[in-house]
């Protein structure tokens, strides 16, 4: 059975889903640009996914960006959103932030930054810098969810998370299930706000000031954060493990049912087991 979920939304204008409510707390950070939650019935299904971390006592805090962003708000920024609502809201503190994407981008500042907001970090599928050969499918997409056109936005989205000649047949199957996801994924301009930072990031500079343990999970077929610039991440950082998930591109890797359970081993143990067929370094 699925956890139940309750919605809401913090004094600084993020909006959370919570499920579960054990003593550990833990922030999800979302994948983006573009940030919200999709129909009842898309997240029930999600949701069930998070049952290994509630299973471990953790009360999940997923988190959008700040709602009603100005021009020009950068990722750094809403690195100090979440600091914010960390702290007014959430206790000054939290065990684990993960950051999936786009929210591991936000969650390196966030690490740099506000060290003592959090106890550990994982990044999953996210790295200090990203290949731009998808910002034009970025564009189009939050185009599109401003305008509030759901097809439109999920072809992009199926653009961007599957790019090349190999999926041509399977993009436009998935582009109305992507739009579905979407519904939703920001207000206003915010997801304009957001492509328009995620142009100027780089992580790299700040990298070296994180200070507590953090486990990066990639695929090693990611073209987004590709494998390259996820070793130079973790070169970079000083308590660092990575942990492969090979055969798996980006989308996979971060819907893989194996990630709530290397985050609870990685809270409980400080490392994720090492099962066959997966590379540690």
């Amino acid at each position: 059975m699925s956890p139940p979920m309750r919605r809401g939304r913090f004094g600084n204008g993020i909006e959370y889903l919570a499920v579960g409510d054990g003593p550990r707390s833990l922030v999800w950070l979302q994948g983006g640009p573009g940030s919200g939650f999709p129909p009842a019935w898309m997240m029930r299904a999600f949701s069930g996914s998070w049952a290994p971390l509630v299973d471990a006592g953790f009360t999940v805090w997923m988190l959008t960006r700040r709602r009603g962003m100005p021009v020009g708000h950068s990722i750094a920024d809403m690195a100090d959103d979440v600091a914010e609502a960390i702290a007014r809201d959430l206790g000054g503190r939290v065990d684990v932030v993960v950051g999936e994407s786009y929210g591991g981008m936000i969650a390196q500042h966030l690490a740099a930054r506000h060290p003592d907001r959090l106890g550990r970090l994982v990044l999953s599928s996210s790295a200090g810098r990203f290949d731009h050969r998808g910002d034009d499918a970025d564009r189009r997409g939050v185009e599109a969810i401003r305008d509030g056109c759901r097809l439109r936005a999920g072809a992009a989205l199926a653009d961007a998370m599957m790019p090349g000649a190999r999926f041509w047949m399977v993009r436009p199957l998935m582009a109305p299930l992507f739009g579905w996801f979407v519904t939703g994924f920001g207000t206003g301009d915010d997801p304009l706000v957001e492509y328009q930072a995620e142009l100027a990031f780089d992580a790299r500079p700040v990298l070296p000031r994180i200070s507590v343990p953090v486990l990066v999970v990639a695929g090693d077929r990611d073209v987004v954060f590709p494998r390259q610039y996820v070793e130079e991440t973790v070169r970079l950082i000083p308590d660092c493990t990575l942990v492969w998930y090979e055969g798996l591109g980006h989308l996979r890797a971060c819907a893989s049912g194996r990630l709530p359970h290397d985050i609870v081993a990685f809270a409980d143990r400080g490392a994720p087991a090492e099962p066959p067929g997966r590379r540690r370094t």
